[in-house]
C-alpha cells in the first residue's frame, strides 16, 4: 500500500511539473476540443490589454458521461514560460482558484460528452499584472490533477513596436524564408535600463519555433533596432491545408468517404501529396487555427459530433523520409502528446497515415518532418510542404522587460505583422 501511495504521489508531482514545463498541453485522457480565444472570435489569440475589461472564452469537452468538478487558476510566468517568483496574491485580485460551473450534456450525438465553458477573467479572479499567464484547469480543486494548460497574455502597452516582413539578404534564403526586422521605441524605460528588455517573435502563434533576438543591431537615442541577418529569419512554408468537417451528411471537397455506421464515425480524407517541389499558390487559410462550427445543428459546442479523421500523406517517391518522423501539425494537434500526432509509415501503400479524433468544425493543418538524429529537433515544412517567401504568415512581436527590482518579466509591447504576397523585397 505504501508503495502504491508513493507511486500515486510521484505521478501527481510529475503531472504538476509537466504543466509548468509544457504550456498548451492536455495531461488527462478524455479531454477534447480545447478552445481558448478572445470573446466572440475563435481566430483571435487570448491576449488582452491590462485593465481593459476584455474577456476570453474557454471551451472544452469531457468525453465521459458524468459531470466532474473542474477548477481553474492562473500562474504568472516569465518570458520563457517558467513560473515567476511572485506570490499569487500579488498578481491576482480575488480568489486564486475558481470552479467552472457552466456545463451542458451533448445533445443528439453518437459520442457522449459534457461541454464546459467559462468567460475569463471572472470578476472574482482578475490578473492585475502584465505578462505571460498559464491557465491551469484541474479536477476537484486539486492542482496536482491537471487536465490541461493554455497560454494567455496580458499586455501593458507602453513600448511602441515597428516591424515589417522582408526577404533575407542571404541569397540562399531569399526565396524560401521571411525576415522580421523590428524597431522599438523605449522612451518609457529609463536609459540605463533599456538593455534589460527581451524581444520574442512568433510565426503563426507557434511558440516552439519562437525567435529571440539577442543583441540589437543599432541603438539611436530611444530607438533600438533588431535587424541582424542572423536572427529573426523564419522558414516561410506554404499556405496551410484544410478540411471542412462542418457537415458529415455531405462530402466536402477534401473528404473522400464517411463511414457513419461505426462509433465514432470514420471520416477518410483524400490523400495529401508532397508539396515541397510544387510552385506556390495563394489561397486564404487559417494559419494553422481551427474553428468549431456546424452547418447541420443550432449549437456546435454541444451538438457537434466527434469523428475519427484519417489523414494520409504520400511522399513524392512513395518512400519514407530517412531518419525523419512526420507529424500532422496545427492548433488542433498542438495540445496532444507527440505519439498522438506522429504518423505511421505504411510500407504496403507507400504513405504515412494517422487517425485523430476531432469535433466537427473547420481545420487548417500541415505536415512537418523532424530529424530524429537531432535531440529536441523541431518539425519543419522543408521536406513535406516546401518553403516559399511569398507565403502568407502572421507574425506576433512581443517585448518583455524586467527592471533590477522586479521578479518577473512584464509584457510592455505587442505588434502584429502580416507577411505574404506584399512582402518587402
Amino acid at each position: 500500500m505504501k508503495a502504491g501511495l508513493l507511486l500515486i504521489t510521484s505521478c501527481c508531482i510529475t503531472i504538476a511539473l509537466l504543466a509548468q514545463r509544457q504550456p498548451d498541453k492536455i495531461f488527462r485522457d478524455g479531454i477534447g476540443s480545447v478552445s481558448f480565444f478572445r470573446q466572440g472570435n475563435q481566430q483571435a489569440a487570448p491576449i488582452m490589454e491590462l485593465g481593459s475589461g476584455e474577456q476570453f472564452e474557454l471551451h472544452f469537452d469531457d468525453l465521459g458521461k458524468q459531470p466532474r468538478n473542474y477548477y481553474y487558476s492562473y500562474q504568472l510566468c516569465n518570458a520563457d514560460w517558467s513560473p515567476a517568483d511572485v506570490n499569487v496574491f500579488d498578481y491576482i485580485k480575488g480568489f486564486t482558484q475558481n470552479r467552472i460551473i457552466q456545463y451542458r450534456f451533448s445533445s443528439n450525438t453518437q459520442t457522449p460528452y459534457i461541454h464546459y465553458q467559462v468567460s475569463l477573467p471572472e470578476r472574482s479572479c482578475v490578473p492585475i499584472k502584465s505578462g505571460n499567464y498559464l491557465l491551469k484547469v484541474y479536477l476537484d480543486a486539486d492542482t496536482n490533477q491537471v487536465a490541461f494548460t493554455r497560454r494567455m497574455m496580458v499586455v501593458n502597452n507602453q513600448v511602441p513596436i515597428l516591424a515589417s516582413a522582408t526577404q533575407p539578404f542571404d541569397p540562399s534564403l531569399q526565396m524560401t524564408h521571411q525576415k522580421i526586422p523590428v524597431s522599438i521605441q523605449v522612451k518609457a524605460i529609463p536609459m540605463f535600463m533599456q538593455q534589460l528588455g527581451k524581444l520574442v517573435i512568433l510565426q503563426n502563434n507557434r511558440w516552439e519555433t519562437a525567435h529571440i533576438p539577442t543583441q540589437p543591431m543599432i541603438i539611436r537615442g530611444d530607438l533600438i533596432e533588431f535587424n541582424s541577418e542572423l536572427e529573426a529569419v523564419f522558414p516561410a512554408g506554404k499556405e496551410y491545408r484544410w478540411v471542412d468537417l462542418r457537415s458529415i451528411r455531405f462530402l466536402s471537397d477534401r473528404i473522400d468517404r464517411i463511414d457513419p455506421t461505426s462509433l465514432p464515425p470514420q471520416l477518410f480524407l483524400k490523400p495529401d501529396a508532397d508539396r515541397s517541389k510544387t510552385r506556390y499558390v495563394y489561397y486564404p487559410d487559417l494559419n494553422g487555427r481551427f474553428e468549431i462550427s456546424n452547418t447541420d445543428v443550432a449549437n456546435p459546442w454541444w451538438q457537434g459530433e466527434y469523428v475519427n479523421v484519417h489523414f494520409t500523406f504520400v511522399p513524392a517517391n512513395k518512400q519514407p523520409f530517412p531518419g525523419k518522423e512526420v507529424f500532422v501539425w496545427g492548433d488542433c494537434t498542438q495540445l496532444l502528446a507527440p505519439e498522438k500526432t506522429r504518423m505511421d509509415w505504411n510500407g504496403e501503400k507507400g504513405l504515412y497515415e494517422k487517425t485523430i479524433l476531432l469535433k466537427q468544425g473547420y481545420y487548417s493543418y500541415q505536415y512537418l518532418a523532424r530529424d530524429i538524429r537531432i535531440p529536441n529537433g523541431l518539425p519543419d515544412p522543408t521536406f513535406t510542404e516546401g518553403n516559399y517567401f511569398e507565403a502568407e504568415n502572421e507574425y506576433l512581436i512581443l517585448y518583455y522587460y524586467r527592471s533590477f527590482s522586479s521578479r518577473y518579466d512584464e509584457l510592455l509591447g505587442i505588434q502584429r505583422v502580416q507577411a505574404g504576397t506584399n512582402i518587402i523585397r
